[in-house]
């Protein structure tokens, strides 16, 4: 197989996103939840091995007719960001006003983000939270926090995607990168197993879950307080 043939079947892999996203929207609006979570776990999972694809082939070079940045920013906010809105929403784990405050929250400042050119740092790392509500809609249907709980969570995640606060990239971030890509590994394991049990709160997934998103979350902030504060 060509170099060229080979950067473009990278795109083709990134665009099966758009797919995984119809079927998870499908499963959502039959309130299959856990059904949705398993493909958005399997979007996420593509998500996860299309950019060290396309580095490694050199897409930009030797497939440029199309644009994976766009391609894959498309498909982040349909699994990241729009379809979990919607089950946060539909599932009716957010009661009354903080339902739709939430979902209201979490397009709006997400479209702001995605275009938001100073979202990346130095170090391959996201400034401010990078609208991951894919991980943090999954955990609260997990844990099935109080709604309030849950509001509170969401408009701070809103406020960090603007904040001068770093959050790690596991793949990209070299910094603690041994014990990063383990951590986005289990707790996909564990999201996945989590959605299969259909969230069964006695499930160890859920615990498993909580340890590796804390992670995920506070890494890129403990790195920053090691650098003196430094976002890059």
């Amino acid at each position: 197989m060509s170099i060229t043939l080979r950067a473009l079947s990278v795109h083709f892999l990134t665009a099966t996103g758009a797919v995984f996203a119809m079927l998870a929207m499908l499963a959502a609006v039959q309130d299959k939840w856990s059904l949705m979570f398993l493909w958005l776990v399997v979007a996420f999972v593509v998500d996860g091995i299309d950019g060290p694809l396309a580095r490694h082939y050199d897409v930009k070079t030797n497939a440029p007719q199309f644009d994976g940045v766009l391609l894959d920013l498309i498909i982040d906010y349909l699994t990241y960001v729009f379809i979990p809105a919607f089950a946060l929403f539909q599932s009716g784990l957010m009661g009354g006003w903080t339902g739709w405050g939430s979902i209201i929250i979490i397009t709006f400042a997400s479209a702001l983000y995605f275009a938001d050119t100073r979202m990346k740092t130095a170090d391959n790392s996201f400034s401010g939270f990078p609208g991951c509500w894919n991980m943090v809609v999954l955990v609260i249907f997990a844990v099935k926090p109080d709604f309030w709980v849950s509001f509170v969570l969401v408009a701070l995640l809103a406020v960090a995607m603007f904040l001068p606060v770093k959050f790690i990239h596991p793949v990209r971030t070299e910094r603690w990168r041994w014990i990063s890509l383990p951590m986005v590994f289990a707790w996909t394991v564990f999201a996945g197993w989590a959605a299969w049990v259909d969230f069964y709160t006695e499930s160890w997934a859920v615990w498993g879950l909580a340890l590796t998103s804390a992670y995920l979350l506070g890494a890129g902030a403990l790195q920053q307080v090691t650098d003196g504060g430094r976002t890059g």
